[in-house]
């Protein structure tokens, strides 16, 4: 009965966090169409989770075209077609690699800051004295994250697609030796606009998920199990938002794409 009993209790630990990152998105949803209008905050959370997170994009992409372009021209040469490197490496790029990989490394990078962050607003009180000023926290604190998200996400994809594709390029043609003008042109020929807005669709989901579940958690660290009232709970809900944010995108992209495809 104890197994039972445990395996019951945790199911409703999973399905009133369910909940809470419902409502809580709702909440912010709402705010984000509420006056007043502040463009600054916003500015500030693109520059904390676009600009800061440029770098490691560029970073990644490059070498996910360059390792992409590697192993595709060495399979490709078996059947003879090489010629087809350039939308093999976009297509996987714009549609699967690039938003998966950008969001896990924004999650990473921001996600994880903007969950401690929050945390630490609300194991310190910050948040309880925005409810006592009458100033909604969600309106306050989350809002500008997600509109900041939603905006930052795409473009960050896109960087990261034009990046690999690059580095794709300085492999395959600079390296490999591979016709530079049929690189180019089977990407013209098979890349569809379709294709960029299964790519432009997910980024944004991907930002969505980040920034309900990172600010979610950190929000409600006094209510999470293994969270509460101090540093190493702020921790432990910072590492599961991180971990839960990872998981779903890979779980959402699968679901997307049996959408779109």
């Amino acid at each position: 009965m104890n197994a039972i009993e445990n395996f019951g209790a945790r199911t409703l630990d999973y399905v009133n966090e369910a909940g809470r990152m419902g409502l809580f998105l709702i909440n912010t949803i709402i705010n984000v169409f509420k006056p007043p209008y502040k463009i600054y905050p916003i500015i500030k959370q693109i520059h904390v989770i676009g600009s800061l997170s440029i770098f490691v994009i560029i970073f990644t992409g490059a070498f996910t075209g360059m390792v992409m372009s590697l192993q595709m021209y060495h399979t490709l040469s078996k059947y003879g077609s090489v010629s087809v490197l350039g939308s093999a490496v976009a297509l996987s790029l714009i549609k699967e690699l690039g938003p998966v990989l950008a969001a896990l490394m924004v999650t990473g990078r921001a996600g994880s800051a903007m969950c401690a962050e929050i945390g630490v607003m609300r194991i310190s009180e910050q948040i309880d004295a925005l409810d006592c000023m009458a100033i909604d926290p969600h309106k306050y604190i989350v809002a500008p994250k997600f509109i900041a998200a939603l905006i930052s996400m795409p473009l960050l994809t896109a960087l990261f697609d034009v990046v690999g594709i690059f580095g794709g390029y300085m492999v395959g043609v600079g390296l490999l030796g591979a016709n530079e003008g049929s690189y180019f042109a089977s990407m013209q020929a098979d890349v569809e606009f379709s294709d960029i807005y299964m790519g432009v669709v997910k980024s944004l989901c991907f930002g969505l998920i980040i920034v309900t579940i990172c600010s979610s958690k950190g929000y409600y660290v006094h209510l999470t199990k293994g969270g509460g009232f101090g540093a190493e709970g702020v921790s432990s809900v910072t590492t599961s938002a991180v971990v839960l944010s990872s998981v779903c995108i890979l779980v959402f992209d699968y679901f997307i794409t049996s959408v779109l495809l």
